[in-house]
């Protein structure tokens, strides 16, 4: 099955699923994670309406972004170390994987304009991740709100390798409630960014709103 038919079925999927939880499609966003994937198989998936590419890593990126340029959104979806930023600001539009005071403050000394970021939260517990931990999730964004080249304008989370990840994703959902509640100045809640190929249903039924799907629009990776 090609990209074409790979999009349109991931979208059918996702209007079933949406619909099933009383939600609408629309405002669901597929973000194509590129990992492994050459130039010409993006610039196809953007023919057909894909409108943001996710990244893990720069070099990879870079040499990507030097044929396929600003026919699409650039976000870094893999984790960022600070000896990087000055060149992950060069392409990405967005950083979904914030993940330390560190990096927060390297990206507001390098970036010229505000730079949109998610925090990226280990809602599983899981040692081998990356991301916030709950317990200091609070903290780190008050912390982050005061930097005045970054804006926060979501979440993001990885399911957990194994197990049901209906948990994980409702926590998520739930921290961006109690977030919100607390109207910190210079944050929004715009973003879930929760699901990927074999999680985006049960993401969607727990309220993502932004999908990093690679295997289900490229196929299995070379």
């Amino acid at each position: 099955m090609g990209i074409k038919e790979n999009i349109d079925r991931l979208r059918d999927r996702i209007k079933v699923v949406a619909n099933r939880a009383g939600r609408q499609a629309d405002p669901i966003e597929i973000v194509a994670a590129c990992k492994g994937v050459k130039p010409e198989f993006i610039e196809e998936a953007i023919s057909y309406g894909v409108r943001i590419i996710g990244e893990n890593r720069i070099q990879e990126a870079h040499q990507k972004y030097d044929i396929i340029q600003n026919s699409a959104e650039w976000h870094m979806i893999g984790h960022l170390q600070t000896n990087k930023v000055k060149k992950a600001l060069k392409i990405f539009s967005m950083i979904q994987s914030l993940d330390s005071i560190r990096l927060a403050q390297e990206i507001n000394k390098r970036a010229k304009d505000t730079l949109d970021v998610l925090i990226e939260v280990n809602t599983s517990g899981e040692l081998t991740k990356y991301g916030v931990r709950l317990e200091e999730l609070i903290a780190f964004i008050e912390q982050v709100s005061k930097l005045p080249n970054i804006k926060v304008c979501g979440l993001m989370t990885i399911g957990p390798l194994r197990g049901d990840p209906r948990p994980s994703f409702r926590l998520l959902r739930k921290l961006k409630d109690k977030i919100e509640a607390k109207s910190i100045e210079n944050v929004r809640m715009d973003w879930l960014s929760m699901g990927m190929t074999d999680d985006f249903e049960h993401a969607i039924e727990e309220g993502s709103n932004m999908l990093r799907i690679g295997r289900g629009i490229f196929g299995e990776r070379q």
